[in-house]
C-alpha cells in the first residue's frame, strides 16, 4: 500500500484492473458495462467503444450528447496502423464573420444555436464502425437503447456538477428551455434527485431508428450503417435539427448536415525514451503534448523526484511555451498553413528549451517563431482566466485481437442549448471557441472546424501498441495526461499509481472557451503536494493556487503489458469530486 501527501490528506493506492481478453476504462460504470457486454458478444474494441459512447451520451449529458463531437485515435491490428479520426464539428456555410458581427458580438457566446455546428459524434461513430467494427449496429446500440427506455439511476454529477449540472441550470430550463425542463426537471421545476429513475424516450427512439435503418440492409453491414448515417444527416432527424435551429435564428441547415465528412487522417507523433506517442492534428490541442515532450527530452527527468519543485518548475515552464505556440499557430489545417513540422522539430525545440530558466518562472506569453512569422496575439488582451469546467468524457478499450481505441467525446451539453424535443439531446456550442479577429488562426469561417481541446492519446512502447488514454478537462487535458504519461515512462509507476499521483495545471495562457481569458503565472496544484514544494515554487515566481486533494485529473486508460497482460485504470477523482463514477473493467 502506498500513501500520498502529508498530514490527514491520504489515499491508498488502488491496484490496476487486469485481464488477458480485453480491458475497458470509461467515465461511467454503465458505459463500461455496455462495452463489456459487446466484447462478450464477440465484438472488437471499436464496437465496444462505440457502445460505451452511446451510453455516455445518455448518462452523462452534462458532459456529452449526440449533439457533440468525438475525436478518436485507433490502432487497427488488421491494418497495423494508427488512425486519427477527425470527429470535430464544422461551422455552417452561413456562419460567416460578417454574419456574427452583424449581431454585435466581439466574442461568440457560450450558449445558443448561433454557435451550433454540425453534430459530428454520430458520423464519427458510424464511420468508424463501418471501417473497423464487427457487430451489427442494432447490437451495438442495444445497451444505450435499453437504458434510455427502461431508465437508469441519476447520479450526483448530473445533478450537481458546477456550470454543467441540472441544479445550476434549473432556472434556465424552467424560464427559457421548456423541452429541457420537461426532460430534466420534476413537475414543480425542481431538478431530478440523485437516485431517481431517468428515462429518455426520444433518445431511445433515435437509437431504435438508426438500428432499424441498418437492419433493413440485411447482411450488407456497411450499407446498413450508411443508411443509418443518412437517416441522421439527410433524413427526418436532419430536417428536425434544421427546423429547430431556424426557429431560433441560428445558421445550421440540412445542407450543412448532409455534407459533413468524418476525416480519417494520419496521426502525428514523436518518440520519447522507448515510446512513440500519437496525437490528432493541430485542429486539436494534441500537438501541445508532443511539443512538451520535445522540450522535456532535453532534461534528465529521471534524476528528479516526481512532483518535486525542480520537476514541476521545468514541467510548468515547458507547458507555458507549448501552449503559447498552440494559441499562435494551431487551427484547422484545411484553412491555415500550420507549421507543425517545424514546431515539432528538434532544432526548434532546442531553441525554445533555452528559454527555460531553471530558477525563475516566466511571466510573459511567449509564442515562438519557427518560420519567421509574426505573433498574432495582442498581449494587452490577455488578463484573466475563467475555469470552463470538465464537460467531456473519455472511452478507452483494448481487445484480445490487439486493437486499441481512444475516444474523447464531448459537446452537446444540456447547459449549452435546449434539448431538441424529438431527439432527446441538444445541439453543440463548440463554435464558441472561434475568434472573431481575422488575424487569429482560429478565426470563424464557413465550413471550418474550430480548434478543439479534445485530445485522445495512443502510445507504442518498444515498437508495440501499448496504451490508450485520455481525459475531460478542456485546456487541462494534455497537461493532466502528460503528467500521467511521464509518471509511467520516466518514473516507472503502474497505470493506477500514475493516475492517482497529485497533479498540477497551468492557467498561464488564454483559455480555449469564451471569453478566452488567461491568468499569467498561475499554477494550480492539489493540496496533497507538500507545502515545502509549494513554497519553493512560489519563491521561483509561480503564483500558486491550492485546490482540493482529488480534483485535477479524471483520466481513463488501458494498456497492453508484457506477455499479453491487459490493464485498465480509472481516476478515483471522479468519485470524490461527485462528477461521475469512473470505471475500469478487464477480463
Amino acid at each position: 500500500m502506498r500513501e500520498f501527501g502529508s498530514g490527514s490528506v491520504q489515499k491508498a493506492h488502488l491496484q490496476p484492473v487486469q485481464g488477458f481478453r480485453w480491458a475497458v476504462a470509461t467515465e461511467h460504470y454503465l458505459s463500461a458495462q455496455a462495452a463489456a457486454a459487446i466484447l462478450h458478444e464477440g465484438g472488437n474494441a471499436f464496437d465496444a467503444a462505440a457502445a460505451a459512447t452511446f451510453v455516455e451520451g445518455l448518462v452523462n449529458p452534462h458532459m456529452f450528447t449526440l449533439g457533440g463531437e468525438c475525436p478518436m485515435l485507433v490502432y487497427s491490428a488488421a491494418d497495423r496502423r494508427v488512425f486519427s479520426i477527425n470527429g470535430n464539428t464544422q461551422a455552417p456555410r452561413r456562419a460567416t464573420l460578417e454574419a456574427y458581427r452583424k449581431r454585435g458580438w466581439d466574442l461568440l457566446p457560450p450558449r445558443g444555436v448561433e454557435v451550433a455546428g454540425t453534430p459530428a459524434a454520430v458520423a464519427a461513430l458510424l464511420d468508424m464502425l463501418a471501417r473497423f467494427g464487427r457487430l451489427p449496429l442494432e447490437v451495438i446500440v442495444q445497451p444505450a437503447l435499453q437504458l434510455a427506455s427502461e431508465g437508469f439511476p441519476v447520479h450526483l454529477g448530473l445533478v450537481h456538477m458546477p456550470k454543467f449540472g441540472i441544479q445550476e441550470n434549473a432556472s434556465l430550463f424552467a424560464d427559457q428551455w421548456p423541452a429541457s425542463a420537461r426532460l430534466y426537471l420534476s413537475a414543480n421545476d425542481e431538478p431530478l434527485q440523485v437516485g431517481s429513475r431517468f428515462t429518455n424516450t426520444a433518445y431511445a427512439q433515435v437509437l431504435d431508428a438508426l438500428a432499424q435503418a441498418a437492419t433493413s440492409h440485411g447482411r450488407d453491414r456497411p450499407g446498413g450503417i450508411q443508411a443509418a448515417r443518412d437517416l441522421f444527416y439527410r433524413g427526418d432527424m436532419a430536417r428536425e435539427m434544421e427546423r429547430f435551429v431556424r426557429e431560433r435564428d441560428g445558421f445550421l441547415t440540412m445542407e450543412d448536415l448532409a455534407e459533413y465528412e468524418t476525416l480519417f487522417e494520419e496521426p502525428i507523433f514523436v518518440d520519447f525514451r522507448h515510446t512513440r506517442v500519437f496525437k490528432c492534428g493541430p485542429w486539436s490541442q494534441g500537438p501541445v503534448f508532443l511539443q512538451m515532450l520535445r522540450l522535456l527530452e532535453g532534461f534528465h527527468l529521471e534524476s528528479l523526484e516526481p512532483n518535486s519543485a525542480d520537476y514541476l518548475h521545468i514541467w510548468t515552464e515547458a507547458a507555458k511555451l507549448a501552449f503559447a505556440d498552440r494559441e499562435q499557430y494551431y487551427s484547422d489545417p484545411r484553412f491555415v498553413d500550420v507549421p507543425l513540422d517545424r514546431l515539432l522539430s528538434p532544432e526548434y525545440s532546442e531553441k525554445r528549451r533555452a528559454l527555460i530558466d531553471r530558477r525563475r518562472a516566466s511571466s510573459e506569453h511567449r509564442p515562438g517563431d519557427p518560420v519567421g512569422g509574426k505573433a498574432l496575439l495582442d498581449p494587452d488582451r490577455i488578463f484573466f482566466w475563467d475555469s470552463w469546467g470538465y464537460g467531456t468524457v473519455h472511452v478507452a478499450v483494448a481487445d484480445g485481437d490487439g486493437n486499441l481505441a481512444a475516444l474523447t467525446p464531448s459537446g452537446g451539453w444540456i447547459s449549452g442549448n435546449e434539448v431538441v424535443p424529438s431527439l432527446g439531446f441538444p445541439l453543440g456550442t463548440r463554435l464558441q471557441t472561434f475568434y472573431l479577429d481575422p488575424a487569429h488562426p482560429n478565426v470563424a469561417a464557413p465550413r471550418k472546424r474550430p480548434r478543439t481541446t479534445l485530445s485522445p492519446s495512443l502510445a507504442f512502447r518498444n515498437g508495440r501498441p501499448w496504451m490508450a488514454f485520455g481525459t475531460m478537462g478542456g485546456d487541462q487535458q494534455d497537461q493532466w495526461t502528460l503528467q500521467f504519461f511521464l509518471n509511467r515512462t520516466v518514473f516507472g509507476m503502474d497505470i493506477q499509481e500514475a493516475l492517482e499521483t497529485p497533479k498540477v495545471c497551468s492557467d498561464h495562457f488564454p483559455g480555449t472557451f469564451h471569453p478566452h481569458e488567461a491568468q499569467p503565472g498561475t499554477l494550480r496544484m492539489e493540496c496533497r503536494i507538500p507545502e515545502a514544494t509549494r513554497k519553493e515554487l512560489e519563491a521561483r515566481g509561480h503564483l500558486i493556487q491550492v485546490t482540493e486533494p482529488w480534483i485535477l485529473g479524471f483520466i481513463c486508460a488501458v494498456a497492453r503489458e508484457d506477455a499479453g497482460l491487459l490493464e485498465a485504470g480509472a481516476d478515483p477523482r471522479g468519485h470524490r469530486g461527485a462528477v461521475f463514477p469512473s470505471c475500469a473493467l478487464a477480463l
